[in-house]
């Protein structure tokens, strides 16, 4: 029944679209029909990044949505997280405030770089845009071809090149720009780009170098951002035959994470009211930081304000959101909670600058990514193609409240494309083969045990009654750390079939098998830590290995109708690494067999093009899950199963006007906690509303959380989300834009007892551009919005929420040339 009513709309849809494709031209001919004024939103282009077949987004049988540079120039687009207003299901979790990945259909998605996958980056650093000539969202796991993906979904990054896609020509003269980008909070960006033809001797080749640096204030307090980017690309042809395009990418970040606000309560929410108080002093030998030794206030080798110490009762006891425990059965419990306990508790009014970052917070963040392809295609019109890909990153984050890591990881890919076109009286068939290889290697380290964000006064700084000890700056103490490395070795094969009547099919098939081995040095680990609940190293799985396999295949199906009309269905199912935030395998997920599943997906849809292939739109509805719940990691690859529906809209109503519409409805469902009908959770003070106010805030309660109030729903994820963007150009040099977005009203954590309220972006923007320049302004959340994003929800979202930036404005000045 469920599903039934999920098909409705889109069944409905489609009796509408059928009507209004009366009026319109055939989908045949859309290549034909250059429509102006669409800042190349319309599916004219073919997008290889999906299937990597040359088909454009209105073929192809899967959701997606691309978005031009000229677009994200229109609207001002700075980084990630505003592409929800053009890409529906793409609403994305805060995670502590780092625009690092999007999540897609409700779950953390993927990057892309030019088809091939990059190393996992939830939060390690904001993924720039700016140097891109276009984004690709695909929604659902990648094409066989791309090897192992998480479910969701995934964005594909094609940076900016001296070869024109629609032509395959390189651009005729040199080109470039110089750009300054300005705003509240003393925002400062300098950009500059050149590209232009070249010839070595006889030979043709193409250039393009974008550089970005960016040293901004911020919002937030004891906030900043220090940046800098350079890319470059090489197109060249070695003769008629052959050809080879290489380049690459470098990123430097400096800033921090922001978890938001603490001591979350719905009167935090509702009207500013913040809880005060400080906790008892912990720092023993008064260097200014709390040791993980100190928290040892019993030196029983357990810390006594442990987030976990709730966990003891074991999964069997859940806690009831709500429920009605007073101090003292509750201490009947646990045991003694004196120590979390505030000393002179009070209330004040807090603004939304004021978060927990501490003046030496830090998240710095180095990233190379490098590619070579060779290209030679055969008298007989086989293409072979071979794709080098390199990435690196170097990471360092740490927080006072307690939580410190770093990354040290690489990854290396070789993929062979064979591919060819076969052309019969009725039937085209396109065929691709593909071996690849793909090493990742990675040194990886956490420190969460004593993580406590309730320990600070937000009205007051960072003191030695809040600052901990890190791992990081000692070398020393982790909670979690890893070594190691994985090497996938894998075939595919996808194949097309398109018949003369419109109807096509698409077929895959992929075969994985993946070498992985992952060790512990124990002398780095604190024990007893979260994890490990023992003194003497005994719990520890120090070093695991498994050679692991399995086979991922899609099929979709699609009639290219005469009115304009594109239904298709599409069935997959997808092999997926878990993997964590640095790319790291836990121990225990290889020794359990938790470190490699598979996904399902099941979508529905219809596509068209009408009045003149000047309206495009998109409905499609989908079931995706994982297949083993047990398989997760909390950070990047959760095991969840989602239903939605998508609806898109883009419309060159014309030449001076384009409009765009978006619309998704998502569920997602955490499976592991489904089954077990409970969650581990950290215990916010609406969880236990009958204690005192402030009697947790010295450390942090943690323990299982009942599924019963959310239905195992995963927390943070709106329902219902509506965008629509339209801009209007004079023709005199003058533009203007604007976007709206509705999101609708969720808990922010999984116990469901604080709730954010619904709320309404507005940003409107006016350009100016003449030959040479090129003159913008734009206001963002223009009613001055109050609204909040979920941080880190089924984990911290009873604890810490991230206020969201009021009123703003940007302008930005380009010399082009």
């Amino acid at each position: 029944m469920k599903q039934i009513s999920l098909l409705k709309p889109v069944l409905a849809a489609i009796t509408v679209a059928m009507a209004l494709a009366s009026f319109s031209t055939s989908a045949a001919e859309m290549e034909e029909i250059v429509v102006k004024g669409s800042l190349g939103s319309l599916p004219g282009e073919d997008v290889e990044s999906i299937f990597g077949f040359n088909k454009s987004l209105l073929e192809t049988p899967r959701s997606a949505s691309t978005i031009g540079e000229e677009m994200m120039e229109r609207f001002n687009m700075q980084d990630i997280d505003e592409l929800i207003v053009l890409a529906p299901g793409t609403f994305t979790q805060s995670f502590f405030g780092v625009a690092g990945g999007l999540d897609v259909r409700g779950t953390p998605g993927e990057t892309y770089f030019r088809g091939v996958r990059r190393l996992d980056n939830p939060g390690n650093y904001p993924t720039p845009i700016g140097a891109s000539d276009r984004i690709d969202i695909v929604r659902g796991p990648a094409s066989p071809i791309y090897g192992p993906s998480k479910i969701g979904g995934y964005l594909n990054f094609n940076p900016k090149s001296a070869r024109v896609e629609a032509t395959g020509q390189f651009v005729e003269a040199p080109t470039g720009a110089l750009a300054y980008t300005f705003g509240d909070w003393d925002k400062s960006i300098v950009t500059g780009e050149v590209g232009g033809p070249g010839r070595i001797g006889d030979q043709d080749f193409g250039y393009y170098f974008y550089g970005e640096v960016e040293n901004s204030g911020s919002y937030y307090n004891n906030s900043s951002v220090d940046q800098t980017l350079v890319q470059g690309s090489f197109d060249m042809d070695l003769n008629d035959k052959l050809r080879v395009q290489f380049g690459g990418m470098y990123h430097k970040f400096e800033g921090n994470q922001i978890a938001g606000w603490n001591r979350l309560t719905q009167a935090l929410i509702d009207n500013g009211t913040y809880v005060t108080g400080q906790p008892s002093p912990l720092d023993t030998n008064g260097d200014g930081s709390i040791s993980h030794q100190e928290f040892d206030v019993n030196g029983d080798g357990f810390t006594d304000l442990n987030p976990f110490r709730f966990d003891f009762l074991g999964p069997d006891f859940a806690l009831a959101p709500g429920s009605n425990e007073d101090l003292a059965t509750l201490e009947i419990l646990v045991g003694d909670l004196s120590l979390l306990q505030l000393n002179n508790v009070g209330v004040a009014k807090l603004d939304g600058s004021d978060v927990l970052v501490a003046p030496d917070d830090t998240l710095e963040n180095e990233v190379t990514t490098l590619y070579f392809d060779v290209i030679y295609t055969t008298d007989n019109d086989w293409e072979i193609k071979n794709q080098m890909f390199y990435e690196s990153y170097d990471n360092l984050n740490e927080n006072a409240y307690g939580f410190s890591q770093f990354h040290d990881s690489w990854v290396f890919e070789n993929k062979l494309i064979i591919s060819k076109v076969f052309q019969g009286d009725s039937l085209t068939t396109s065929l691709q083969i593909s071996p690849s290889i793909r090493h990742t290697d990675f040194r990886h380290g956490d420190d969460y045990t004593n993580e406590y964000f309730d320990r600070r006064d937000l009205t007051g700084p960072s003191t030695a009654l809040d600052r901990r000890l890190l791992a990081t700056r000692i070398n020393d103490d982790y909670t979690e750390y890893y070594v190691g490395d994985y090497t996938d070795l894998g075939l595919a094969v996808l194949a097309d079939f398109t018949w003369e009547s419109g109807f096509s099919a698409l077929i895959g098939v992929r075969y994985d098998t993946i070498d992985m081995e992952s060790r512990q040095p124990a002398d780095k680990l604190l024990l007893a830590s979260a994890n490990n609940f023992c003194t003497d190293g005994t719990c520890i799985a120090v070093k695991a290995s498994d050679d692991v396999n399995d086979i991922s295949w899609t099929a979709s199906f699609s009639f290219n109708s005469e009115i304009g009309l594109v239904p298709y269905i599409t069935a997959s199912e997808q092999a997926t690494v878990i993997a964590g935030q640095g790319a790291e395998l836990v121990t225990s997920n290889i020794t359990s067999g938790g470190a490699f599943d598979t996904s399902d997906l099941l979508e529905i849809g219809l596509k068209g093009s009408l009045l003149d292939n000047s309206l495009y739109f998109a409905l499609s509805a989908y079931e995706q899950e994982r297949t083993d719940f047990s398989a997760q990691s909390i950070v990047t690859n959760q095991s969840t199963k989602t239903e939605g529906i998508e609806f898109e809209v883009r419309w060159v109503v014309s030449e001076n006007l384009l409009v765009t519409l978006g619309y998704s409805h998502i569920e997602v469902t955490n499976l592991n906690t489904k089954s077990s009908g409970n969650r581990f959770s950290f215990i916010g003070a609406d969880d236990l509303p009958a204690l005192p106010a402030g009697a947790l805030y010295g450390g942090t309660l943690g323990g299982f959380v009942s599924a019963g109030p959310s239905g195992s729903r995963r927390a943070g994820m709106p329902e219902d989300i509506w965008s629509a963007t339209a801009t209007y150009n004079f023709n005199n040099g003058i533009a203007v834009s604007g976007s709206l977005v509705n999101v609708d009203s969720v808990y922010s954590g999984f116990s469901n007892q604080v709730k954010l309220p619904d709320y309404t972006l507005i940003n409107l923007g006016v350009v100016y551009e003449t030959e040479n320049w090129l003159f913008s302004f734009t206001g963002k959340n223009l009613t001055d919005e109050e609204y909040f994003r979920s941080n880190f929800p089924n984990l911290f979202g009873g604890t810490i929420v991230l206020p969201e930036l009021p009123r703003h404005f940007q302008g930005r000045i380009q010399y082009r040339f």
